[in-house]
């Protein structure tokens, strides 16, 4: 999703007013309770937070018959929590915040964790999605406790840090059940253009 992501397409940056701040910080606090020793030191109360805006466009090509494509283009729209110029958090129109791979691996067990292969590493790393046997095959892991559209941290086999940062299609359990397809988006990985923006100025 970010691959693309650099500081000249931000659509806008605004200084959110407190009432919105407020409400960002609750949903951060409530998503991850592992930050609230933490959440005044990151989101200062007193400090201007800014929320940065990116737009950026998905094209899908669906096959309905042999060699025939219809390609869907939509917009998707990126929220991006600065604090000091430096992002912190983002999510998608209305969705869960996620803090960025970079605050993950300050604070590493503030999310729920999937682990993949050895094999699954270098595609996830080009940003491709997480397929369901990455994770059940040996060398994968997953937590039963994990439901559907949930933001997970995804570690790889023998990697001691999170590599990307997910958004999950179906729950763990239906991800070991069905073991095919998509089980987990990618949103942000190692190396991406949001790891290589430290600072939005």
């Amino acid at each position: 999703m970010f691959k693309k992501f650099s500081s000249e397409e931000v659509s806008a940056q605004n200084q959110v007013k407190a009432s919105v701040q407020r409400k960002i910080r609750q949903s951060i606090a409530e998503e991850y309770p592992g930050l609230e020793p933490v959440i005044d030191d990151l989101l200062p109360k007193k400090s201007p937070l800014i929320v940065a805006k990116w737009s950026y466009l998905i094209s899908r090509a669906l096959s309905f018959r042999l060699f025939f494509y219809d390609v869907y283009i939509c917009q998707n729209h990126l929220n991006v929590v600065l604090v000091n110029n430096v992002p912190l958090f983002f999510n998608i129109r209305d969705g869960p915040y996620m803090p960025t791979l970079r605050l993950l691996h300050q604070y590493p067990n503030v999310m729920k964790k999937l682990q993949v292969d050895r094999g699954a590493i270098k595609y996830v790393l080009a940003g491709a999605n997480i397929m369901c046997p990455g994770l059940t095959s040996p060398g994968g892991a997953l937590d039963d406790g994990v439901a559907e559209e949930t933001p997970v941290a995804i570690m790889a086999e023998g990697k001691q840090h999170a590599l990307a940062i997910g958004f999950t299609k179906m729950s763990a359990k239906d991800i070991r059940a069905i073991n095919k397809g998509i089980g987990v988006d990618n949103m942000h990985y190692l190396n991406d253009g949001l790891w290589k923006t430290e600072r939005l100025d």
